[in-house]
């Protein structure tokens, strides 16, 4: 099979690996990016012998033969870009947040109705066996229905967010839709409902400052003090890539957010989560509680415990760390795979990416208006 990009960035760049490990044969024929000098200069492992570059979306598909596309733009264009892949009917795998504003949103809805299906979200945690077995377990009706949820994400990488152009809240729409968006959707999967209402509150704390606008870490007087200076980054890369001082003036996005979600049923979850917790502090994952128990699991610590309520019984399933947003990656590539040979359907599907896009931008008009907000899907 033949698939193209759109977007040749770091995170689509990983997703191939994983198409590739599930069909080796598979070929990258066509990439578009505006960057492809900076590229092709970059790698030099002989991965791009043989791919052919356009110029536009339009051309790749017109001439590219492909099987299927792949979107690893920056996020502002991520409906942009789908909207014009959309109607050839060509299996599409987007990145997320499937859109970063309302408008955005709401164009994507109405061009990609027809076509949900042939669309896979990148929403990996969904796709984990930890998330699976969550909802198996759930799905049996051993702690009764679920009447509330607990939620968090301690993010111990969060610098990432502040030190190069994840900075630009005009890029990323903000870190409900660069971050909650994931854990909104698996949410939604393992509850098997739809939000209707959300309150939301978001903070700056830590990551605000006097530094000069555009300042970079390698010519600041502070680099070697600095807890966040990028002079103590574990690699060369992200010495690269974190380029600009995370206390300057035109420091972006928030570095603390929660939010209450309400659902059709009536139950409702809190969520909250941080960006400036290091090493051990890190958390992610979730309490779903019934009335008969209670099952919760964390990420980092590869755990599942089911505690019930009216028993002294307390099961746990611990798991193999797993790379790649906890293995969901790999599954979600085969999923892919399958989509494009025409076996199975999206697991991840465009109308999932946009409820949880949905869900993020209300959450932020709350934050920015202290008001609640309406999830109305009409």
């Amino acid at each position: 099979m033949r698939v193209g990009v759109i977007g040749y960035g770091s995170r689509i760049r990983s997703v191939l690996n994983e198409v590739k490990k599930q069909d080796p044969a598979l070929e990258l024929a066509a990439i578009v990016d505006i960057r492809k000098e900076k590229i092709v200069s970059e790698i030099t492992d002989g991965r791009l012998d043989g791919t052919q570059w356009y110029d536009s979306p339009e051309q790749i598909m017109d001439e590219g033969r492909l099987d299927g596309i792949l979107i690893g733009t920056r996020c502002s264009l991520h409906t942009e870009m789908a909207l014009k892949v959309l109607p050839r009917n060509i299996p599409l795998f987007l990145e997320k947040p499937v859109s970063t504003t309302l408008h955005d949103l709401q164009r994507l809805k109405q061009g990609g109705e027809a076509h949900s299906d042939r669309v896979v979200v990148s929403f990996p945690l969904r796709t984990s066996r930890m998330v699976r077995l969550v909802k198996e377990i759930i799905d049996s009706g051993k702690i009764g229905t679920v009447e509330h949820v607990q939620a968090i994400n301690n993010v111990t990488y969060g610098g990432v967010y502040y030190h190069n152009w994840y900075r630009d809240e005009n890029e990323t729409g903000g870190l409900f839709l660069q971050k909650a968006t994931h854990d909104f959707d698996y949410l939604n999967y393992v509850l098997q409902q739809r939000p209707v209402s959300v309150c939301a509150m978001t903070s700056k704390q830590i990551f605000k400052g006097d530094k000069p606008a555009g300042l970079k870490c390698v010519d600041c007087e502070e680099n070697r003090t600095c807890e966040e200076s990028t002079a103590f980054a574990e690699s060369e890369a992200t010495r690269k890539a974190w380029t600009y001082c995370s206390f300057a003036v035109d420091t972006g996005n928030e570095d603390s957010g929660s939010a209450l979600v309400r659902y059709e049923s009536g139950m409702h979850l809190s969520y909250s989560q941080n960006f400036f917790v290091r090493r051990k502090a890190g958390a992610r994952g979730a309490r779903f509680m019934g009335y008969k128990g209670t099952v919760e699991f964390d990420f980092y610590s590869n755990e599942i415990k089911v505690m019930m309520h009216h028993t002294p019984l307390v099961e746990t399933h611990r798991f193999d760390t797993e790379k790649g947003h906890f293995g969901g990656d790999a599954a979600l590539a085969a999923n892919f795979v399958q989509l494009m040979q025409g076996k199975e359907t999206s697991v991840s599907t465009l109308n999932d990416g946009l409820i949880s896009a949905l869900l993020c931008l209300k959450a932020r008009e709350s934050a920015q208006t202290g008001t609640f907000q309406t999830i109305d899907w009409s």
